[in-house]
């Protein structure tokens, strides 16, 4: 087992630590933590750098899953615009 900081971006968003086993790719953590949910609607990163889905995760890394899109987010016309 290896330790690493998962830093979940989605909704209230939180960080901790997380013991995962060895040789564990970044596409496999990602659907134990978000079963049903699209790898492509988040922007997924390790220690600040984008990573390929294949990247294997290493003692100490950093990972990062912020969303791309936003649930119920609309465009709102800005006042001077819509006038």
């Amino acid at each position: 087992m290896i330790k690493i900081l998962w830093i979940n971006n989605d909704g209230a968003g939180f960080a901790d630590y997380d013991q995962v086993e060895a040789k564990t790719t970044v596409e496999k953590f990602f659907s134990q933590k978000l079963p049903n949910r699209d790898a492509s609607d988040f922007l997924i990163r390790v220690n600040r750098q984008p990573v390929a889905k294949d990247y294997v995760l290493k003692e100490g890394d950093r990972i990062t899953f912020t969303p791309t899109k936003i649930e119920g987010a609309g465009s709102i016309a800005h006042p001077a615009i819509a006038s």
